[in-house]
């Protein structure tokens, strides 16, 4: 039977909703919801009119009182309406399937695009970190680099000095030398 069909499609499209962020997962079990009571409204419509203890002729039930060519053509249309509206019924939940499957369809291409960024996240924070290496090696570099060209600028310095030192004790001595032979 075509509703036991659909009311199974709608379990299952209510199974897939609960795999669904719950930011999505409100609105289609609201649209779900809507479905299965359309299911049900629909099933107890044509139990009702298929039942031969329904109340008369014009719910599709046979009763011999109404054995007449009206009795007949109203229950025709009657069971032609049911139809429609079973018919009706199923294209809607065609149609929420398929709109659920196109919602299932981006979640899964959502996911996968998520899946891409985090992996070139992963790689960009990689790169990140050996830059900071990188540059923190190289500011320990530096560092010696100064301490090593301080400790030359101080070593020349008193080089300079000491130098100057001797120069000016040689000058002394050298007029020293001379005062003591002049005088």
């Amino acid at each position: 039977m075509e509703l036991e069909e659909a009311d199974e499609v709608i379990s299952q499209m209510d199974i897939e909703v609960q795999g669904f962020p719950q930011s999505v997962r409100s609105r289609f079990s609201v649209q779900i919801r809507g479905f299965k009571q359309e299911v049900q409204a629909l099933t107890k419509e044509v139990r009702s009119s298929l039942s031969p203890s329904s109340s008369g002729g014009a719910r599709g039930g046979y009763d011999p009182a109404y054995a007449d060519g009206d009795a007949d053509l109203e229950a025709a249309d009657s069971a032609t309406a049911n139809r429609q509206r079973l018919l009706q019924g199923t294209a809607s939940l065609e149609d929420g399937t398929r709109r659920l499957e196109e919602s299932n369809r981006l979640a899964l291409e959502t996911e996968d695009l998520g899946a891409d960024i985090l992996r070139d996240l992963r790689s960009q924070r990689e790169q990140i970190e050996n830059s900071r290496d990188t540059l923190r090696q190289a500011d320990q570099s530096i560092d010696r680099s100064s301490k090593t060209l301080s400790k030359m600028i101080r070593r020349a310095k008193q080089q300079k000095l000491v130098t100057v030192g001797i120069i000016v004790c040689l000058v002394l001595l050298i007029l020293l030398i001379l005062y003591n032979k002049l005088f």
